[in-house]
């Protein structure tokens, strides 16, 4: 079990005081049995009021409230946890789902419902012929698929840190040839939602404390990945940016359908011309 702490401060000023609509923050780690959360203390300046609730997927989200006006705005947040996934875990994937193509119950098709509905328009189909390629035959091994596809996406992007807002779309992302860590998570998303899979994205942080893994500066920083429900198994987590399943170095602080529902801040301010910059620090210790 290793015990860790998460400071990630984003930092926005201005040219000169502005009142700010609300905020909408999601900077919680989600809970489970690799992962508990033994505190979590949000601190803005300047002071507002905070309502917690959780969203339809069960992540927490707080939404502040603001009564002053001020030049700058910082959101502190301050998580200790402990995480206890194993490096190299065993799925048991159910006799039914061994094999690819394999079909959903009833159930478990309903309830994964848009999760397994491709968000972006492919209307060539280039994405399920990409997919396609990774297929060995009539019967395919599940987790080998997956396993080659999520390695398929690092082997043909290159990897590049992009400060931008916003997701490159994913035949976007193949035409380019390279994208950050939410390019990659979304490719391969949107890839095995092509053959029929259940997948959703997950936001959160990467554990580096080596430095042996792309897409973190320091010991940690944030990151984006991807999960794929497999019956028996459950969701299982892929990080095609470092071509890795399992989540032994993944802190997940939301899972969506779409990778715009998974933004950190998000809030509004009202000032013409006032906006200077955003400054963003996150610092993972053990």
């Amino acid at each position: 079990m290793i015990p860790l702490q998460i400071r990630h401060t984003t930092t926005y000023r201005f040219h000169r005081p502005v009142s700010f609509g609300p905020h909408r923050l999601m900077l919680r780690p989600r809970e489970s049995r690799d992962l508990r959360v033994t505190s979590n203390e949000v601190t803005l300046t300047p002071a507002a009021t905070m309502n917690w609730a959780q969203d339809v997927f069960g992540n927490a989200v707080a939404t502040a409230t603001f009564f002053t006006t001020s030049d700058h705005l910082v959101i502190d947040s301050t998580t200790q946890l402990q995480l206890d996934a194993v490096p190299w875990p065993l799925f048991a994937i159910a006799g039914s789902a061994v094999s690819f193509p394999f079909r959903y119950s009833d159930d478990e098709w309903t309830d994964l419902g848009a999760l397994g509905i491709p968000q972006f328009p492919d209307a060539s189909g280039r994405l399920r012929s990409w997919a396609l390629g990774f297929v060995r035959g009539n019967s395919t091994d599940t987790l080998s698929l997956l396993k080659d596809l999520s390695a398929g996406v690092s082997q043909q992007i290159s990897y590049q840190s992009r400060d931008a807002e916003g997701t490159q779309s994913p035949v976007e992302t193949l035409d380019r040839g390279w994208g950050s860590c939410r390019d990659f998570a979304v490719l391969f998303v949107e890839t095995v939602r092509s053959l029929g899979f259940g997948a959703r994205i997950v936001s959160g942080y990467l554990y580096n404390p080596a430095g042996a893994f792309v897409g973190s500066q320091g010991t940690g920083s944030t990151h984006a990945w991807a999960e794929v429900f497999v019956p028996g198994a459950g969701w299982i987590p892929f990080d095609p940016t470092n071509r890795s399943m399992g989540g032994f170095n993944l802190i997940p602080v939301a899972v969506v359908r779409d990778i715009r529902q998974a933004v950190p801040v998000q809030g509004s301010f009202i000032g013409s011309n006032a906006f200077r910059d955003m400054i963003v620090d996150v610092h993972l210790t053990s």
